[in-house]
């Protein structure tokens, strides 16, 4: 199994930032991939960014310019930087993070954590 912690969460004024951080941690040999992705009230799930094992990252457009995903491959880590927050980005923000050991595939998901931008 794959267990995420997740953290970094909190209220913010609008142009604010906040990082998010989830660190993983199981029975895995590798990560394939690590995103984010919010909720929030009233809408479907989406996904904010994304970084795969090589590096490569894509965002939603939404927040392209903004949010920055990076990875601590030594430590299982990824982290969203969140910059020039804004009111629309309010939401509860999942970490996922797909891994895989010989035979086995693993998408896990972290527990959420609140973001508040104020306006």
């Amino acid at each position: 199994q794959v267990q995420l912690v997740e953290s970094g969460g909190g209220l913010v004024q609008a142009g604010g930032s906040l990082r998010l951080s989830c660190a993983a941690s199981g029975n895995f040999f590798s990560i394939n991939t690590m995103a984010w992705h919010r909720q929030a009230p009233g809408k479907k799930r989406e996904l904010v960014a994304i970084i795969i094992s090589g590096g490569n990252t894509n965002y939603a457009d939404s927040v392209k310019g903004r949010f920055t995903i990076s990875r601590d491959n030594a430590n299982n880590t990824v982290y969203l930087q969140m910059n020039s927050l804004k009111p629309e980005d309010t939401a509860v923000y999942y970490c996922n993070v797909r891994a895989q050991r010989p035979g086995v595939f693993y998408d896990a998901w972290g527990q959420g954590t609140q973001v508040t931008v104020s306006s």
